[in-house]
């Protein structure tokens, strides 16, 4: 309240400057005319009493315009335009005038920005669908031989795969209708249906899967969750050069997909799952986007999956997603 009275106070004081004048002119004039003491303090009195009862009544309508206009910062811009104070000044005018002309210019940047993102997305989900034909195509015709190259070209599809797939998840994130169906699903048959698609890099490579059945349902969108495996299994297979890579169902409900890869930096840790960190490790790979666990974020973000890393350098990572939620209940 301190503050809010010496900023009135500051905001008044040119008419305190001239009340004061006038009182010292008043001063002056009576005594220059040598006037007795009674009549200087009196018209002081009166006028000093007159303009505290101005001034009560302009600080309390000064107090309620600030309060309504507090109030109006909490409010959403949509919003502003319709519950400001009323006018009072040609000031106030003037400022309403630039905020409403503000307001029509954002709108308008609003559409054409949503209109421009809107026709990105729809450029990229349609190339990403007709990327898919070429890809299918290469894939049935590498299905016909069997050799080390053969081998090769499939893994190097399967990535392509995978990026085409990132595209497109990147592009639902933000959209309005966002695909997601949550419903009872078998764990085993998402886990199972992603470790298959990782089924010949492991044998490549010669790293052992600890994977027994997990048995347990879950709440979750299938698809959603599907790809955040994904993306877990291919940074354990690309850091793991030797040892496993295990699957496992930790209490309360928590998927824990653990390597015995090169580990992340201690430093890195709190950035992972920053939009484009790579870190250290990334760094050094030369193609990390860090694009992939903040997609895993975001995704366990929207379907209300805690998702959480440890690792030690040259000891390997853990990954956890907490899968426990509510039943669900038909309104």
């Amino acid at each position: 309240m301190i503050k809010l009275m010496l900023r009135y106070f500051r905001e008044r004081r040119a008419v305190i400057f001239v009340w004061l004048l006038s009182c010292t002119v008043f001063g002056i004039t009576f005594y220059l005319y040598d006037l007795p003491f009674d009549a200087v303090l009196y018209p002081i009195l009166l006028c000093s009493v007159l303009w505290c009862s101005f001034a009560i009544w302009d600080v309390f309508h000064w107090y309620c315009k600030h309060r309504k206009l507090q109030r109006v910062k909490t409010l959403p811009a949509e919003l502003m335009e319709h519950v400001f104070p009323e006018i009072t000044s040609c000031d106030d005018a003037d400022y309403q005038e630039i905020i409403q002309l503000l307001r029509q210019q954002q709108k308008q940047l609003k559409i054409e920005n949503n209109r421009h993102y809107s026709d990105m997305v729809e450029y990229y989900t349609i190339w990403a669908h007709q990327i898919k034909t070429p890809i299918a195509s290469m894939r049935l015709n590498l299905q016909n031989e069997d050799s080390p190259l053969s081998r090769r070209l499939t893994a190097d599809l399967f990535r392509i795969e995978q990026y085409v797939e990132m595209v497109l998840m990147f592009l639902r994130l933000d959209t309005d209708s966002t695909d997601y169906v949550i419903r009872e699903c078998d764990l085993d048959r998402i886990v199972r249906g992603a470790v298959r698609k990782f089924a010949g890099e492991f044998i490549s490579r010669k790293l052992k899967l600890d994977y027994q059945p997990l048995q347990t349902p879950i709440l979750t969108d299938e698809k959603w969750l599907s790809f955040v495996i994904e993306q877990i299994l291919t940074n354990a297979l690309k850091y793991t050069r030797s040892g496993s890579i295990s699957i496992t169902l930790e209490r309360e409900q928590t998927l824990c997909i653990r390597d015995t890869g090169i580990g992340i930096a201690t430093e890195d840790l709190p950035r992972i799952f920053e939009k484009g960190y790579t870190g250290y490790n990334g760094r050094n790979d030369k193609h990390a986007s860090g694009i992939g666990l903040y997609l895993c974020k975001r995704i366990c973000g929207n379907l209300r999956h805690p998702i959480s890393v440890e690792s030690v350098v040259d000891e390997g990572t853990i990954v956890r997603i907490g899968l426990e939620r509510n039943p669900l209940e038909v309104e």
